[in-house]
């Protein structure tokens, strides 16, 4: 368990600054993943580095490994050499988070028969005008709830004959693991500012470098 990462919830500083800071880079994520005011799949990757830099931030870079073979498809980062999962949601539900992205349904099935957790979860909860939530959620939790609930009830497939892209938690699942007493958490107020943004300015001023 990396068992570091509870030092982010009991920073008070750093909570305090999460709490400011978030919806704020999240809204940033937004506008430079957008195109003709729709946001594009990419937002997942600018978010995750969003994530990853905090853990930099207050870690120190040494200790945070960002190049993860493909191989690790569900590990984003790894903190003191311990692997660890970044999940983001978006609105007031805990349905939606991908264990493995695949579109075929014999690799579901046998992905749903194999899995077990193996790594420690850092899940956002994205919630805009209202509130949300930045979780800690151990392996221990997750292991325990499992073995409790059983691979059906924890694991999601896809439905026949739908494109959801991947095999999911299922939201009761995911929903006790928010909760549980040996997870954390900080409460997120996910308010929007008003941003002047313009994607091209950064380039445009490369650019005019000599």
């Amino acid at each position: 368990m990396s068992s570091s990462l509870i030092e982010i919830f009991g920073d008070k500083k750093l909570t305090d600054k999460v709490q400011r800071r978030l919806p704020y880079l999240f809204q940033l994520a937004e506008l430079e993943s957008s195109r003709a005011g729709k946001t594009g799949m990419e937002v997942g990757s600018v978010r995750e580095r969003i994530i990853v830099a905090l853990l930099i931030y207050k870690f120190g870079e040494a200790n945070v490994e960002t190049e993860i073979p493909i191989t690790e498809p569900e590990v984003d980062v790894r903190l003191f050499g311990e692997p660890v999962s970044i999940k983001t949601i978006i609105g007031k539900s805990f349905g939606g988070v991908k264990l493995i992205w695949t579109v075929d349904a014999l690799k579901a099935k046998e992905f749903r028969e194999t899995y077990y957790p193996h790594y420690d979860i850092l899940l956002i909860q994205i919630n805009w005008n209202s509130i949300g939530g930045f979780y800690y959620i151990p392996l221990a939790v997750q292991k325990r709830l499992f073995d409790k609930i059983g691979r059906k009830n924890y694991i999601k497939l896809p439905k026949p004959g739908t494109n959801p892209r991947g095999v999911e938690i299922t939201k009761e699942a995911l929903l006790n693991l928010a909760n549980d007493k040996g997870s954390k958490s900080i409460v997120i107020n996910w308010q929007k500012t008003k941003i002047e943004f313009n994607s091209f300015k950064r380039w445009v001023d490369l650019w005019m470098e000599n």
